[in-house]
């Protein structure tokens, strides 16, 4: 028997469309990216973050983590920033040292697609 091309041109291109439609949306599954809080914004690029009062310092970076300690000309000087990005959302929690309560929730400036 010989295949028609014009029937296996069509399933081939309908395989294509469903594997595109029934496609999960892309999401950041890093740390990485812009943060923002309220009227304060971080951005954290591997080991660099830029704090949110602009100085651009060394850290501890793991995909899912990152920690550093607050600059000298910034408010809490010397005190130590733990963040743990929540797998499965778009949120930081946020804690400084000697901070009473529950972390600070940073979410991403702008949603990664």
């Amino acid at each position: 028997m010989r295949k028609r091309p014009g029937i296996v041109v069509f399933t081939t291109g309908m395989a294509l469309s469903l594997a595109c439609f029934l496609a999960a949306p892309a999401r950041a599954d890093a740390i990485d990216g812009d943060w923002c809080h309220g009227t304060s914004h971080f951005t954290i690029d591997g080991a660099t973050i830029v704090t949110p009062g602009r100085n651009k310092v060394q850290g501890r970076y793991t995909r899912y983590s990152f920690d550093y300690l607050v600059p000298a000309n910034e408010a809490g000087a010397g005190s130590e920033v733990t963040m743990r990005m929540i797998r499965g959302q778009e949120q930081i929690h946020l804690n400084r040292s000697g901070q009473v309560g529950g972390p600070e929730v940073w979410t991403r400036c702008k949603p990664v697609s």
